[in-house]
């Protein structure tokens, strides 16, 4: 038989968590065909995979590409991890469906939602998303139409269609009446009917809109999550997206009453549910009363699942991101509109740089602000929090080359600031300033409270744990956690000093048990008859790079882009998408419209 591709020798871990074994895998139009000795002089392209590892494409159940898959065609940042597969939609939030009435109006709130929660700049959305629909299946066409190099899926966030439904009495957070909660059932229904891959819905103080308001399904009550949830009834496909702090600022009294509403969304749905799981701060011990309440429901046969990162989760600062200590001090906001080179050269002035210290910074959030309350109580913390602030670097403790997102204590700016004998904001005010200002700082705000990964460890481990929470495509001046494929890989299976996990069971995560999640039956595993999504990785050389501010956005907007080291390549449906860290001319990536996949033969 003929093969399109030949990869010869190449160390197979098959998706399933079994432990690699060398064969040659052979692939025609688009599907493994076989595996083991392939011998066929006709093939068209032989690949020497000998010491590569070969792996199925990794599926990311957690981007938010909704806008930019209207203007970017790659899906990049994570075209450069291994993703062939990518799921957006997230934490409902999204640009469909669109409300009746004024268009103009609609698309507004719509932007100032997502400018607000994911930190895309409102200029960008405006100019970069075409909003050449109204319903969410009109949606699904438009994006249908544009070529794309990975695959993609879509849920249906909650508060678009609150909006689409209610229009400014959801922006004002009334209460759905039970004609609206119809409406909304329906629309959500003709959405799954159309492929949608299922629900979303956000529940967090830290989401806001551009004028500081919390988002406008929030707080949606019990019997508006029964009834969306009902619209499941009769399908055998799509799954239920939940982010919740369980009430985090108000105390442990409200955490039963909303996690009794994630039961209420699985067991009404039937459907798999994945909520955010991580270690807050405030809050350290609240990730153990989520699995416990989440293995306690599973006893009892509901589908919980529990979406978890690879790594630390918190920002990167910098003078020219989205959010940086100095940025409330009255002395950095007279020369915050100046170029980044001029702007550090006025910070080292001593004067200035006197005159900052001294004063105190200004309130960030509240009425009519996006900044999220964290990043007061954060700032009010900064002798404290700068434990957990690190330079970003392209080296690590041990002088190889990639980010330390393990960093130790000792690396820190408080560390650094003892050694000099000044004030943690000092240290961190003279590393911002220094040379041109384009310094990086490293802030893990979750999962990192005692000083290390530990914590991620154990929810790796867990049997419910989903890989998850990248972002990719949100916070585009926050964070850039597309790269946690790569790191789960490089750091959990080689890089770190002890406590290492298999890699076998790491592919596993990133590809079959996401396949099997969302549903996906062709895909996640190297197996005959399956596409051939692929990546051939070089295990000596996978690391994350350092991330870089580039103003490649619509409207010149800039964004933190991070590629990588180690990928030799990655195939969707047999073409290669990306080859040597390049990316390539073809587009062979489609919307998945769940319930309608291939079948593997």
């Amino acid at each position: 038989m003929t093969m399109d591709t030949v990869f010869e020798g190449a160390t197979v871990f098959d998706g399933t968590g079994a432990a690699p074994y060398t064969a040659d895998v052979g692939v025609r139009d688009g599907l493994i065909q076989q595996i083991g000795t392939v011998h066929d002089a006709a093939t068209a392209q032989r690949i020497d995979a000998r010491g590569a590892w070969l792996t199925p494409g990794f599926i990311d159940l957690h981007t938010h590409y909704d806008g930019q898959a209207s203007w970017d065609q790659t899906f990049s940042p994570s075209i450069h991890h291994g993703v062939t597969t990518v799921l957006f939609g997230n934490c409902g939030v999204g640009f469909a469906p669109l409300g009746g009435g004024s268009r103009e109006r609609a698309v507004d709130n719509l932007i100032s939602l997502m400018e607000g929660v994911e930190d895309i700049p409102g200029a960008v959305l405006a100019e970069g998303v075409s909003f050449d629909w109204q319903s969410f299946p009109e949606y699904l066409d438009a994006l249908e139409c544009k070529p794309h190099s990975l695959d993609f899926l879509v849920q249906v966030p909650h508060d678009p269609l609150r909006m689409a439904v209610m229009g400014e009495r959801a922006l004002e957070r009334q209460r759905a009446t039970a004609e609206d909660i119809a409406t909304m059932r329906g629309l959500l229904r003709e959405a799954l009917e159309a492929g949608a891959a299922g629900f979303s819905t956000g529940r967090t103080d830290n989401h806001r809109t551009t004028r500081g308001l919390p988002t406008p399904a929030a707080e949606a009550d019990a019997a508006e999550l029964k009834a969306l949830a009902s619209a499941f009834e009769g399908l055998d496909h799509g799954v239920v997206q939940l982010v919740s702090d369980f009430n985090l600022l108000e105390g442990p009294d409200g955490f039963d009453a909303e996690f009794d509403l994630v039961e209420t969304l699985a067991r009404h749905s039937q459907r798999p549910l994945s909520m955010t799981w991580m270690q807050r701060d405030p809050g350290a011990e609240q990730w153990r009363a989520i699995r416990t309440r989440t293995e306690a429901a599973v006893a009892q046969g509901l589908p919980l699942w529990l979406q978890t990162s690879s790594r630390g989760i918190g920002v990167i600062l910098g003078l020219d991101t989205s959010f940086h200590p100095l940025m409330g001090f009255p002395g950095y906001l007279e020369v915050a509109h100046l170029p980044l080179a001029a702007r550090a050269a006025a910070l080292r002035d001593p004067a200035r740089k006197a005159r900052i210290l001294g004063e105190r910074s200004g309130r960030l959030a509240g009425d009519g602000s996006a900044i999220p309350p964290i990043v007061d109580l954060m700032l009010a913390r900064i002798e404290l929090i700068s434990g957990r602030m690190f330079p970003l670097t392209s080296t690590r403790a041990d002088g190889s080359l990639g980010v330390d997102y393990e960093p130790s204590v000792g690396n820190s700016l408080l560390a650094m600031a003892r050694r000099r004998g000044c004030s943690a904001l000092e240290a961190i005010y003279d590393y911002l300033a220094a040379g041109s200002g384009e310094q990086l700082i490293h802030f893990p705000i979750f999962n990192y409270i005692d000083g290390s990964l530990e914590v991620v460890r154990e929810m790796l481990q867990h049997p419910r744990a989903l890989y998850g929470l990248s972002d990719a495509g949100a916070h585009v001046g926050t964070i850039c956690d597309a790269s946690s494929t790569t790191f789960l890989l490089s750091h959990w299976s080689r890089d770190r000093q002890s406590g290492q996990l298999e890699a076998a069971r790491l592919i596993e995560m990133l590809t079959q048990r996401n396949a099997r999640h969302v549903g996906l039956t062709d895909r996640g595993r190297i197996a005959c008859g399956l596409r051939a999504d692929l990546n051939l990785i070089d295990p000596t050389r996978l690391a994350p790079g350092v991330p870089q501010l580039v103003n490649d956005l619509p409207s010149g907007g800039k964004r933190l882009l991070q590629t990588s080291s180690g990928y030799l390549g990655t195939w969707v449906r047999g073409v290669s998408v990306i080859r040597h860290g390049e990316i390539t001319a073809d587009r062979p990536g489609q919307l998945v419209r769940v319930g309608r996949q291939a079948q593997p033969n």
